[in-house]
């Protein structure tokens, strides 16, 4: 598919993304996002690079290097395709300017999904306007097999109040609703990328082959020849 611009992206029955720094992204991103997409029926699950994230240090690789990452490992995978609307973007990468952008495109009716793994839900409390997140899209969150939220009573009414019961009352519906979904995760971290390359070992198999050609060609994490 390559990379496509944000409008690109809208052709379909639901807008389904996942955003994150993907420095670099890797199979278990892939993975999970063509799962999602499979289990959920959507045409693709859209991956938004985050320009300069907010609730974490900057990256080192640029927004535009990540980007580039992105659209080479959807390359060949028509279920997934790459949203650069946050590196194109002047505000800062908060998510709730990207929910904004997103339903102002798609009007008030398409359902829209965000994904986002359950340690990323339990630190919403400290996300930018997190719980207006729903008045523009559902959360789907995954969640690892046996895996049950910590308690915290602000996030435990949150999810009370919207939690969905089955995954037709999400698609049948604009936003509104919390959704949390069991997968085995795939054992990889982009830490663990960056730190197989530093120590000079290969990364291969960790991520696709052509994101792997491009940090070679590029120079990224430190390689020098």
């Amino acid at each position: 598919m390559g990379i496509l611009g944000s409008n690109e992206c809208m052709t379909v029955n639901a807008y389904v993304f996942m955003g994150g720094t993907f420095d670099p992204i890797h199979n278990g991103h892939l993975r999970t996002a063509l799962e999602l997409q499979q289990w959920m029926g959507v045409e693709k699950v859209c991956l938004i690079p985050s320009k300069d994230p907010v609730h974490r240090a900057t990256p080192g690789r640029s927004a535009e290097q990540r980007l580039k990452m992105v659209e080479l490992a959807v390359a060949d995978e028509p279920a997934l395709a790459a949203d650069d609307r946050e590196i194109k973007s002047k505000n800062p990468s908060y998510s709730l300017h990207t929910l904004e952008s997103i339903r102002s495109e798609l009007g008030a009716d398409v359902p829209i999904c965000m994904i986002m793994g359950m340690d990323a839900y339990q630190t919403l409390p400290h996300w930018h306007e997190w719980q207006r997140f729903t008045d523009f899209a559902h959360l789907i969150v995954v969640k690892r097999p046996g895996y049950s939220m910590p308690q915290c009573d602000e996030l435990t009414m949150f999810t009370e109040k919207h939690q969905a019961e089955n995954l037709q009352q999400v698609l049948s519906t604009p936003a509104g609703f919390v959704l949390f979904h069991e997968l085995t995760p795939i054992g990889v971290s982009a830490t663990q990328i960056r730190q197989t390359i530093a120590q000079g070992h290969s990364p291969r198999y960790l991520f696709p082959d052509q994101v792997w050609h491009y940090i070679q060609d590029n120079r990224l994490y430190g390689l020098t020849n």
